[in-house]
């Protein structure tokens, strides 16, 4: 996903956060890049180290169209929920796929290409900017 970095800044726990806006949204998250990137544009990698667990940070979306947000210490992603037969699930944000591991409980039969929301803590989602 390309994003223009907005802002830059050390957090009190000594973490770099970084505030990115894409066509979907604009977010804060743990950003993983040089901290002198600030007004440049990247393409990133979306890193959750939170679970789906379906009802607890995921519900089916009152709307179908991608997008990000920040709700106070949260990240909220909407998107196309895909599950996989491995057991995993990427969201489809935009012109993104996020990658996400499965807690109990699990999506119900019929969730596959349902729009979904998840709600995850801001510090558990990394942005890795990369070169195409």
């Amino acid at each position: 996903m390309l994003v223009d970095v907005e802002a830059v800044e050390q957090s009190p726990l000594g973490s770099v956060l970084g505030r990115v806006r894409s066509q979907v949204g604009t977010v804060v998250a743990l950003w993983k890049g040089d901290p002198a990137d600030l007004g440049r544009q990247h393409y990133v990698e979306w890193t959750v180290d939170d679970d789906i667990a379906w009802l607890g940070n995921t519900w089916p979306a009152s709307s179908a169209a991608p997008k990000l947000s920040d709700e106070r210490d949260q990240i909220v992603f909407r998107g196309q929920l895909h599950l996989t037969e491995d057991g995993a699930a990427f969201l489809d944000v935009g012109a993104v796929s996020i990658l996400f591991d499965l807690a109990d409980p699990s999506p119900p039969q019929g969730a596959d290409a349902m729009w979904v929301e998840v709600r995850v803590a801001r510090d558990s989602v990394s942005l890795w900017p990369y070169d195409p």
